[in-house]
């Protein structure tokens, strides 16, 4: 079922945003083109758990829609990062000034494979310790908000959560921290 790429010409080249037009051929020997594709570097985000058990949300402006959303810490993975995990631990550290003691990995999704080519790589991350002040990009403005488990099912009940990568990456977490308390019931 795969496609052979025969011709990519890039339209629009810069670092928040590559934009190519392919020329494709399918298997039965069809073309396809134009087919456009945009690049991404790969994302990453974390449901995060403080040591006292309270999921850190952040709120923050969102301005392609023009409104500020509660969302869970993220973003773009930077050339220097050596992996994804050391990308969520630096994300992490520079919106919230929050250290984890365990990460773990929720697997990795993509936003739309029929045009982007990034994936979001989701993590658990507990036993959060505040060790610093948020360090945030110009153009940053984030309120962090630590609130309870059941307050984030709530929320997820109410779809008050619109960032859908977010959204699984919550779903995940829950289903990992289940899997951790059945693994290691209350003694």
């Amino acid at each position: 079922m795969e496609w052979k790429l025969l011709e990519s010409t890039y339209l629009h080249k810069e670092p928040w945003l590559t934009l190519r037009i392919d020329k494709c051929q399918a298997p039965d020997g069809r073309i396809i083109e134009p087919y456009y594709v945009l690049e991404y570097p790969d994302w990453v985000n974390a449901m995060a758990m403080t040591e006292d058990g309270k999921v850190i949300l952040i709120r923050q402006y969102r301005h392609a829609l023009g409104r500020t959303l509660i969302e869970i810490p993220g973003g773009v993975m930077d050339d220097t990062d050596e992996s994804p995990e050391v990308a969520i631990r630096r994300e992490l550290l520079e919106e919230t000034g929050y250290a984890f003691t365990h990460l773990y990995t929720l697997g990795a999704v993509s936003a739309n494979p029929s045009t982007t080519t990034n994936l979001t790589h989701m993590f658990l991350a507990t036993g959060g310790k505040k060790v610093q002040e948020q360090q945030l990009d110009h153009n940053e403005e984030i309120e962090v908000m630590p609130v309870t488990l059941e307050e984030v099912e709530r929320m997820l009940q109410e779809r008050e959560f619109l960032q859908s990568l977010h959204v699984t990456c919550l779903y995940y977490g829950m289903q990992q921290l289940k899997a951790i308390a059945q693994a290691y019931p209350p003694q």
